[in-house]
């Protein structure tokens, strides 16, 4: 991404800028010298800096700065307002720009003894900045208008984009789970009555995949119904992790009805087992508690693991946090954040 030097601007914009200011200002100072000759100044020679910087050159730099501080308000201070605000704006500053760079022109030309126009030939000095004034903030509109195009042209194929591999996961995310979800049924019903348990894991394994499958399907569930999912995750991981994961859940009845997105809380119950308590000989506790707040369900993801030092490069790693965080901004405007449990591990809260 090419850097930008002040105020948003790119270095080939603010170039182009001071290239189109001198355009103008060669073009006005071959104009008024191919028409009044070498009677402009005492130096004979059709070019000089002199008589360049006395003829026009003052007089753009002062349209220069009283362009800056109205492109400023424009630009800046009312880019996100209403195009017919902006231009009404314009209404505004216009006879500011004209009248202002004119008197100013004059007094400063009179202080450095430099000539200017006398008389009736000064409705020039009107004209002239007038012209510049539509001129520029012409271009500037449209240079603004190209960009936002281009903006939007950029943000649609990346939606596109977007579109086609949503399809293509919400396609996976049918096959996948569906078809595992048939033959975990068909193993379980092969395993002798003996077995028990291992039936019950292999239906509870079924369970999570039908759940995913579901997921694909529907914007939102029931607190219940993805706390279930949660639970179900858990066990299975209990019969790995046997006595070294505890988990503790504290959640209201009142509040099992309230829909949320699917599949939002395990992959942050996952990270807890995976990266927070897996690699401790002792284990530890996955908590989840949700309790509404002020109109808003809030959810709180602790663990006892060996917590995470750098935080802001988390998101940068994996895949279930990232998305979910994604998801949450997306949806919701709402911010995950990381902090610190006590005495050890991570907590993950956020807001819907």
């Amino acid at each position: 991404m090419e850097k930008r030097l002040f105020w948003g601007l790119r270095k080939w914009e603010v170039l182009a800028f001071i290239a189109l200011y001198f355009f103008f200002a060669c073009l006005y100072y071959v104009t008024l010298s191919i028409n009044w000759g070498s009677d402009l100044h005492p130096d004979k020679k059709f070019f000089s800096l002199i008589r360049f910087i006395d003829i026009c050159g003052l007089q753009y730099f002062i349209f220069f700065v009283f362009t800056v501080p109205i492109w400023y308000l424009v630009f800046r201070t009312f880019r996100r307002k209403r195009l017919y605000i902006r231009l009404l704006t314009h209404v505004a500053t216009w006879p500011i720009f004209v009248f202002g760079t004119q008197r100013v022109y004059y007094a400063v030309s009179d202080a450095l003894g430099f000539g200017h126009l006398e008389g009736a030939a000064q409705i020039w000095d009107a004209y002239i900045p007038a012209l510049f004034y539509l001129i520029q903030f012409g271009i500037l509109h449209a240079h603004e208008y190209y960009k936002e195009n281009q903006r939007k042209l950029i943000v649609e194929g990346e939606l596109r984009q977007a579109a086609l591999k949503s399809e293509l996961s919400a396609i996976k995310a049918q096959l996948n789970p569906h078809f595992l979800y048939n033959v975990f049924n068909t193993i379980n019903a092969s395993i002798p009555p003996e077995n028990e348990r291992t039936r019950h894991m292999i239906a509870q394994l079924a369970d999570l995949f039908r759940y995913q499958l579901r997921a694909s399907k529907t914007d939102t569930v029931t607190l219940k119904e993805e706390l279930d999912f949660v639970k179900k995750y858990l066990d299975l991981e209990k019969e790995r992790f046997k006595d070294r994961l505890l988990v503790d859940i504290k959640v209201s009845k009142d509040l099992m009805h309230e829909k949320i997105p699917p599949m939002l809380l395990q992959p942050m119950v996952e990270n807890s087992v995976k990266h927070g308590l897996s690699s401790l000989i002792e284990g530890g506790t996955v908590s989840i508690y949700i309790f509404k707040e002020e109109g808003k369900l809030k959810f709180e993801i602790s663990d006892t693991g060996v917590g995470i030092q750098n935080k802001e490069n988390v998101f940068g790693k994996g895949v279930g946090l990232t998305n979910t965080k994604l998801r949450l901004q997306k949806m919701y405007q709402s911010q995950m954040e990381l902090t610190d449990n006590y005495p050890k591990g991570l907590t993950i809260k956020f807001a819907i």
